[in-house]
This record gives C-alpha cells, structure tokens and sequence, in this order.
C-alpha cells in the first residue's frame, strides 16, 4: 500500500490539501538516499530562516540553486575529474541534489558560499490580507427593551 486515503481529513479541516501528497512522498522517498551533503536549517528571527550545506571542495560555478513550485532544489556537479592517486579519500566530491519543500510565502532572498559552507536565506513573507486581524464586535443597544425597564420602574414607585 503505497498511498494513504486522507479523505476523511479534508472534510473537517481547510487548507492541508498538499498534506496528503507530502506524506506520499515521503513515504515513496528513495530510501537509499545518502545524507550529502550534511546540512543545517536555523532560524536566525521571527520569520527568517538560512539552510546550510557543507559542499566542501564545490566552487561557485559547480552549484546550482532552483526554487520551482515550493521546492528549493541544490544540485552540486563536480567539473572535472582529475586523475590522483589517493591513499585515503575521505573527502567526497561527488554531484548531489538536495530538495528542501518549503512552506507557503517562504521565498528564497540569497545565497553565499563562504569556506566550503553553501548558505541559503529564506523570509517567509506573509501577505496582508492573509495575516490574522481583529475583527471589533459591535453592541447594539435595543432602545425598547430599555424604555419598557423604565416603565416598570416607575410602576415599581406609583405602586409603593
């Protein structure tokens, strides 16, 4: 069984309509895939965040960085192949590709490569119409109902 029916989900809930393709393809996911390049993700305030990824020996022209429909795509592709005989290679030159899905409004600002660390900032930037907003509750006052307290009021006086 490879797809998960989140039907009954959507009927009490509004806006997780990609839930249920996240799941399937996490569930789906090449199992076999290696954590290289090793990264980071920080939230660095409230709304800004930068991902990490150690691409030790890649220079500038060697990386690739694509946000296509909500998924930032870091691809890694090593130019040439020099031919060295090692007696130990401990440092991995070989291509990537790492995808990152991001969350609705989060938007790619920049990327720095500094000392072997690839640096991505993301800000996710809420739309106006789509933050929270108080909305003031208005208090009518029903003329009637207080006019007809005064009349038994001053029945409650003629009476006594």
């Amino acid at each position: 069984m490879n797809a998960i029916d989140l039907t009954p989900l959507y009927r009490s809930s509004v806006g997780f309509d990609r839930l249920g393709s996240l799941i399937n393809h996490a569930l789906t996911a090449d199992s076999t895939s290696s954590g290289y390049p090793p990264y980071n993700i920080e939230l660095i305030e409230d709304n800004r965040y930068a991902i990490t990824l150690a691409v030790a020996g890649f220079t500038q022209e060697e990386l690739d960085i694509q946000v296509e429909n909500g998924v930032l795509t870091v691809r890694g592709e090593k130019a040439t192949k020099e031919e060295r005989k090692y007696l130990h290679q401990g440092i991995a030159y070989r291509s990537f590709e790492r995808k990152f899905n991001l969350a609705d409004y989060v938007e790619v600002t920049g990327a720095d490569l500094s000392n072997g660390l690839l640096t991505i900032s993301l800000v996710k930037e809420i739309p106006e119409a789509m933050k929270p907003k108080s909305i003031p509750i208005n208090q009518t006052v029903n003329k009637a109902l207080e006019h007809d307290m005064e009349d038994q009021n001053a029945d409650t006086f003629k009476a006594a």
